[in-house]
């Protein structure tokens, strides 16, 4: 419950991840120690969230907490004047939680659990943007979660799902969300992240070229391989593959042991019609699948490809 003070945090577990997400650690290395010490993520589900190998973030997490005991750094609560300089840590701690609970074989409902952080955050910071996008882009996935897994037991990408299926009362929230954050102005990652959720739940179909615009725009603020990759993709919906594939050429060194990568290369080859090249980097993929729902859908995918 929260307190008689509005500028009180209301819980103690976003009190804790304002506290972890100190601004004397570099920004990656707060959100992996506070998903490790505050998440309740693994070691190996932090550096799946990073693309790095658990080794390599092992020895960031104990870097950063070697550096709060050298430094000294004490784990007090922030005031509100502080919050600003954590926020976008914390909004990506709360995604990254998240983004572990939505992989299917996770036990912990991860999902619910972001849920509700990011509607404290939302209360205790009224009319920031950045917020409401975080939490719109939540609602927006969640919404879809009956609809994610088909009754074969695939993964069913958004387009494909089963609407009736969908929370329609999250799902509105989530879309008023979007609508409210873009009547602010300015941009920010987490509102352009969810109008591209927003247009993924469109009641008829994806507008791509609009998708593509949002990730041009979100490279400005994340210049990061992963949006690349979902850009390139967008450009294949366009009718663009060539241009797509001469993308992921340029990130082959950086995703090439990276699953979804394999899966939209096997996709964009598909579409300039290399069918042999595209069954063979399909093989990688499902071999690589996280989950046999993931398999599944690829292998469907791949028989179409082999058409």
């Amino acid at each position: 419950e929260a307190g008689d003070d509005p500028e009180d945090i209301p819980d103690e577990r976003l009190r804790l991840i304002f506290t972890c997400c100190h601004p004397a650690l570099e920004p990656k290395s707060r959100v992996a120690l506070t998903l490790r010490m505050i998440g309740g993520l693994t070691t190996a589900e932090i550096a799946d969230a990073f693309l790095d190998v658990e080794p390599t973030m092992g020895q960031r997490i104990a870097r950063a907490k070697a550096k709060i005991t050298a430094a000294r750094i004490p784990y007090v609560v922030p005031g509100p004047e502080d919050w600003d300089d954590r926020l976008q840590s914390v909004l990506a701690v709360v995604y990254l939680i998240f983004n572990a609970g939505y992989t299917e074989g996770v036990t912990r409902d991860l999902c619910d659990e972001a849920v509700f952080l990011a509607r404290l955050l939302n209360r205790l910071r009224p009319e920031d943007a950045e917020i409401e996008g975080c939490l719109a882009l939540l609602l927006l996935t969640h919404a879809r979660r009956r609809a994610r897994i088909g009754p074969d037991g695939a993964s069913v990408p958004p387009q494909a799902q089963e609407r009736a299926l969908w929370d329609r009362p999250m799902l509105a929230e989530g879309m008023a969300l979007v609508t409210q954050g873009f009547a602010r102005g300015g941009l920010g990652p987490f509102r352009i992240k969810a109008a591209i959720a927003a247009l993924h739940a469109a009641p008829i179909k994806t507008d791509w070229h609009e998708v593509l615009q949002s990730y041009d725009r979100l490279l400005v603020f994340e210049p990061t391989p992963v949006v690349r990759l979902n850009r390139a993709v967008a450009m294949a919906e366009v009718g663009d593959p060539a241009r797509a594939l001469s993308e992921l050429d340029s990130l082959a060194g950086e995703l090439d042991a990276y699953q979804p990568y394999l899966a939209a290369r096997a996709f964009v080859l598909g579409r300039l019609g290399r069918k042999s090249e595209s069954l063979a980097v399909f093989d990688r993929a499902i071999a690589m699948a996280a989950t046999s729902a993931d398999a599944l859908l690829l292998g469907k995918l791949r028989d179409d490809a082999a058409l």
